[in-house]
């Protein structure tokens, strides 16, 4: 995954809460392994009609508001459900950087921040000023600080993990972080050469 950045931009609201992984992108679509068209069945049951195709025109993703933000606000517990790490994969494909909510499920934050999405937890005040803010309006999320800025200047923080921060920052996963030791685990490993004898009698 890339560095992660700071980020500008427009909201766009689903106002639900307790949206799940199902929602999210349903099971039906869990066969691949590659991110690849994921975008596109992101939220399909609320998005299409039953024929999979013929968008719903109620639905945000197909308003023009619901076209080119990166930043996703969402009612309470997004993520709830299974274990799927294709529901972060899917908001990314279709271009959210950062989701916004009053609180996640755990394992879909742990596979978020995995895959370069930045959940970020704001209080019920912040939560309702932002539904509340013009379609226009838009807010930044700098990681690097952990703040949220509202359109009229307001920071309000927010926590994240120092090592999945770290990795977002640095645009790897936890594999990625190991591998830049990798010199280092080799010298170690070289250097313990010989002081184990496995065949040794116990």
């Amino acid at each position: 995954m890339s560095n992660f950045t700071p980020v500008q931009s427009r909201l766009v609201p689903i106002p639900a809460d307790n949206i799940d992984t199902d929602q999210i992108i349903p099971a039906r679509f869990l066969k691949t392994t590659t991110k690849e068209g994921l975008d596109r069945q992101l939220f399909c049951d609320w998005r299409y009609e039953a024929d999979g195709v013929t968008e719903k025109p109620g639905f945000i993703l197909n308003t023009p508001r619901g076209k080119g933000a990166s930043v996703l606000l969402a009612g309470d517990n997004f993520g709830c459900g299974s274990s799927r790490e294709h529901a972060p994969w899917a908001l990314t494909q279709y271009g959210f950087r950062a989701v916004i909510s009053t609180s996640f499920a755990d394992i879909f934050k742990n596979n978020s921040t995995k895959n370069g999405l930045l959940p970020v937890t704001v209080d019920r005040v912040t939560h309702a000023k932002l539904f509340a803010l013009d379609e226009a309006a838009e807010v930044k999320i700098d990681l690097a600080s952990e703040t949220l800025t509202l359109p009229d200047g307001e920071k309000v923080k927010f926590a994240i993990d120092p090592f999945a921060k770290n990795c977002m920052l640095e645009g790897v996963d936890e594999l990625g972080y190991i591998q830049k030791s990798e010199a280092a685990i080799a010298a170690f490993e070289k250097g313990r050469v010989g002081t184990l004898n496995t065949l040794a009698a116990a």
